[in-house]
């Protein structure tokens, strides 16, 4: 038996329970409307809720920064791989999140993998919620501090896990999506941030699905619940609803300077592309002056969620952007999302382990770039919930 043919019987298991996945066919824009092998469908799968991705603007400050600046970067931040631009992303970020500095990660999930790990250690408690990104869940891992899973969104099972752990603990983090990407349900901000108070714990907030969606200003759903932004460990990206790439930390200037030196995921890998903090910097001003986007794009997921559940599909406790329609089963997910791929809609079957076993759904992605139009389209596709719409 050679060494790796133990993935062909690994892989027929996962075929065997609906959890087999494969690349999907490439398309380039990405846009409400995309093409794929040469047929048109209209795309509810992207995070780019503000339609950025494909704004010529965006693209004009990539293209000029890399004329003046190349391609890559060459090395890590801290050796030579930070530009002028990254500077300048870094400040604007700061300024956009009334926080007293940023720091720049390749990517959102590389910023929480490497921001957890160096707030916590042995000796240390965590306190995560159980839906949290899988970014988080690997940082809890990697950090060897003590983790404690409280109930998605329970308030009350955190309490009573702070009073039983986090008087033993050396120090204590916090740590909590505000935005769940799977469900688009919002976490519990103001009684989190009550009871780190209560515990002098730590609170880690990852802002990825909200920011530039939420908040008068669009910095996010800590913005929207009036949560004071010092002290707080404020994480987002680039690469949803600003349209580009690579994740980002705001804080305290102490804490930019301890991370810089110690989030290994920081350190050890090579800058972002410099035309994608260009593109960024752009994103910002966008968000400032183009309130509207966001306005329309949540006035656009309130009608769609109401008139999915008035046709009887599940939407959870969604309350943003994110849609998910409960589906349970992984092959019925797959089916459902074939159905409607077949009519002209690319919506992905999210399944296990991305969602516990027997919470298979499809996740509705909405963007200010889906029309009225569009809308209808897909719930006449959908049509009612019953068990013929869903064979």
């Amino acid at each position: 038996m050679a060494p790796l043919d133990w993935i062909d019987a690994e892989l027929e298991g996962l075929r065997q329970r609906d959890l087999l996945r494969e690349l999907p066919a490439p398309f380039d824009r990405q846009t409400a409307t995309i093409e794929v092998a040469g047929r048109p469908l209209i795309n509810f799968a992207s995070n780019d809720y503000l339609g950025l991705a494909a704004d010529p603007r965006l693209a004009a400050a990539a293209a000029e920064a890399c004329r003046t600046t190349g391609v890559g970067r060459g090395a890590s931040p801290l050796v030579c791989g930070r530009s002028t631009i990254h500077a300048e992303l870094e400040r604007r970020l700061a300024e956009f999140e009334h926080a007293e500095a940023a720091l720049l990660f390749p990517s959102g999930f590389a910023a929480n993998a490497g921001v957890v790990p160096a707030l916590a250690d042995r000796g240390d408690a965590i306190f995560a919620d159980a839906k949290n990104h899988a970014s988080l869940i690997d940082g809890c891992r990697l950090s060897r501090a003590e983790t404690h899973i409280y109930r998605h969104n329970d308030a009350a099972h955190l309490a009573e896990l702070l009073a039983a752990h986090a008087p033993m603990a050396r120090r204590s983090l916090i740590a909590t999506d505000t935005l769940f990407s799977m469900d688009g349900d919002v976490a519990p901000l103001a009684e989190v941030a009550a009871l780190a108070r209560r515990y002098d714990a730590m609170l880690l907030l990852d802002e990825a699905h909200a920011t530039g969606v939420f908040g008068p200003r669009g910095r996010g759903l800590a913005e929207a619940a009036g949560i004071e932004p010092d002290g707080v460990i404020r994480i987002g990206t680039l690469s949803k609803a600003l349209g580009a790439a690579g994740g980002f930390v705001v804080g305290p200037q102490a804490l930019i300077d301890y991370l810089a030196n110690r989030a290994r995921s920081y350190v050890f890998s090579t800058a972002q592309p410099a035309s994608t903090a260009a593109a960024a910097i752009v994103a910002l001003d966008i968000v400032a002056a183009e309130p509207e986007r966001r306005t329309q794009l949540l006035a656009t997921a309130a009608n769609l969620r109401e008139r999915l559940q008035a046709a009887g599909w599940r939407t959870g406790d969604s309350a943003s952007q994110i849609i998910p329609i409960e589906v349970g089963a992984a092959a019925d997910a797959v089916a459902l999302s074939r159905r409607l791929h077949d009519a002209g809609f690319w919506v992905p079957a999210i399944r296990p382990p991305s969602v516990p076993p027997g919470e298979s759904l499809l996740r509705l992605s909405l963007t200010a770039s889906h029309t009225p139009v569009m809308i209808d389209a897909l719930l006449a596709a959908l049509g009612a919930n019953h068990e013929d719409a869903k064979a």
